[in-house]
């Protein structure tokens, strides 16, 4: 047995907790193992939030702007995907903001001093490492494979996965 949703949310960082909430449920409605549920749970935030602040226009700018979250639980994993309509991640990639993030994350003294660098090049489109790039970090750590790329012209997706861990007599193993 599989199940999947889909949502279809507004940039407002209301719409985080609803969509962490519904998965939480799912989970354990279906005998997902707490930890595995909560870990999820908590990448689910941090891209639902990179979503909300990076995907699209300035809130003010276009207060209806949208994103997608869907979360598929298939047999033994767990699939997420978080799609925004932003103007994607900046060169040179997802891949190096995660790597300011573990620099930022390893050597916060050393962190501190690119910090205050990176962030006189704010104006220039750079996030400060101590910001930029740790909530897709947390993404990695928590999650068995993620995928970050761009979609040219309509957006970001960051998709990731999870071997799942069940409770003893858990409801969907027990249908399957």
């Amino acid at each position: 047995m599989s199940i999947w949703w889909s949502l279809q949310l507004r940039r407002e960082a209301a719409s985080v907790p609803l969509a962490r909430r519904l998965l939480l449920r799912t989970m354990e409605t279906a005998g997902v193992d707490p930890d595995i549920s909560y870990e999820l749970s908590v990448a689910l935030s941090e891209a639902c939030a990179n979503a909300v602040e990076h995907g699209g226009p300035a809130p003010a700018a276009e207060p209806c702007g949208d994103y997608r979250v869907t979360a598929y639980l298939d047999g033994d994993c767990c699939r997420i995907e978080v799609t925004d309509s932003g103007p994607g991640f900046p060169e040179p990639g997802p891949a190096a903001l995660t790597r300011r993030a573990r620099a930022a994350a390893s050597d916060p003294v050393g962190a501190s001093e690119n910090t205050t660098r990176e962030a006189d090049r704010g104006a220039a489109g750079e996030g400060a490492a101590g910001e930029s790039g740790r909530g897709l970090w947390l993404i990695e750590e928590l999650a068995d494979h993620v995928r970050f790329r761009n979609r040219p012209g309509r957006g970001a997706v960051v998709s990731f996965d999870k071997i799942l861990k069940w409770r003893d007599g858990a409801a969907l193993l027990q249908v399957s």
